[in-house]
């Protein structure tokens, strides 16, 4: 028997084990993913009265989220107003507009580091909110944050593209409940011929149909990074729904501790129909059947039965109750290719340098309330 060469270690005995390695050193890819998924950002978004408030504070009030309640239209606003980030000279003036508005205002973070950031790093408007975001969740002591605008179901695509970690929450709530809540409110503003009761609720119900088939169209083409919510789940079953939310976004949301934090709309109410709660408790689910007519609904439905039952609400009215007249058709032609030709102009062409900034609240400028919807 051969002796050991104790100058030279027999490398047979002392080679460490590969296989054995590979699991001790190096964490499991599966585990890397979910580390990463566990710290993506998250965007709810979905038709405005669908409940996206409602969710976006249920994501806050269960901890490890950066608190904050501003706006951030970079898409929707600022790049139409000014043009590409890629500009230096368009940055600067993105980024002057951005200090004076109320949405800065609400990080509380310093102007003049901020400002050096976006001009030296920031090439898109993905950039600005990864850059303003971070620096909220940092000074909050929190590794994660969400952020809430409805219209992003618009601009999901470019979201995307320019934060490909981001987590997409669309809310989708029944669109008879959102016609009826959005045309209380002024929300959306139709054509002026379809301004009478029964036209403006038609109209109102096809910009729910028009917003939630954006969303779906995007949001389908990357199936890992977008999620649908029912609103109508998060108030009869939230333990349920949120547990199914909390692991699409890998996030704790412990229904007790969102109720015990109980942060904005959770606390209070911002039913279009609040006035009413002295009267009568707010239900907010199925309003539509006490407070519309059986000739509203039929032509509502006539209008966007095949979304509602896409979306998994059942309609009321049979095929030849809600057949179409030429007045409905034409409004389903008519307002999909008009909501499509002026978002289109408006992210394509000089008409974006036109977008109405009063929404930012501008240091020095009056706030205007009660403003309709703007795509």
């Amino acid at each position: 028997m051969p002796m050991l060469n104790l100058l030279q270690p027999d490398r047979r005995l002392r080679r460490p084990s590969l296989t054995a390695n590979r699991d001790i050193r190096r964490p499991s890819l599966q585990n890397i993913q979910s580390k990463a998924r566990g710290n993506s950002p998250v965007f709810v978004m979905g038709c405005h009265r669908s409940g996206t408030n409602l969710l976006y504070d249920m994501l806050l009030s269960s901890g490890g989220f950066a608190i904050y309640r501003g706006y951030l239209p970079f898409y929707k606003l600022l790049i139409p107003r000014f043009g590409s980030m890629d500009n230096r000279e368009n940055r600067q003036k993105i980024l002057e507009t951005w200090l004076r508005s109320k949405g800065f205002r609400r990080t509380e973070l310093d102007a003049e580091k901020l400002s050096a950031d976006v001009l030296n790093n920031c090439r898109t408007g993905g950039d600005f909110i990864q850059t303003v975001m971070n620096g909220v969740a940092q000074k909050q002591g929190v590794s994660r944050w969400a952020v809430y605008d409805p219209d992003n179901v618009l601009h999901l695509e470019r979201l995307k593209a320019d934060i490909p970690n981001a987590l997409f929450v669309h809310i989708i709530r029944d669109g008879r409940d959102v016609a009826l809540s959005l045309k209380k409110m002024g929300g959306f503003t139709p054509l002026p011929w379809d301004r009478g009761k029964t036209p403006s609720l038609v109209a109102t119900a096809l910009y729910w149909e028009w917003m939630v088939r954006k969303g779906r169209e995007h949001g389908h083409r990357v199936p890992a990074n977008y999620i649908e919510i029912h609103y109508e789940d998060l108030i009869t079953k939230p333990q349920e729904t949120l547990q199914k939310l909390g692991a699409f976004i890998d996030h704790d949301l412990d229904y007790e501790k969102i109720r015990n934090a109980g942060l904005g709309r959770l606390s209070e109410t911002n039913s279009s129909f609040r006035e009413e709660g002295e009267k009568e408790e707010i239900n907010p689910l199925g309003r539509w059947k006490e407070r519309l007519s059986p000739e509203e609904i039929a032509a509502i439905e006539s209008a966007v039965g095949p979304c509602l039952e896409e979306t998994g609400y059942a309609l009321s009215h049979a095929t030849g109750k809600r057949s179409a007249g030429l007045r409905s058709a034409w409004m389903r032609t008519m307002y999909p290719n008009l909501l499509n030709t002026k978002l289109w102009l408006k992210l394509n062409t000089p008409l974006g340098r036109m977008a109405d900034m009063s929404v930012l609240e501008l240091e020095g400028e009056g706030v205007v309330a009660g403003q309709s919807t703007h795509l």
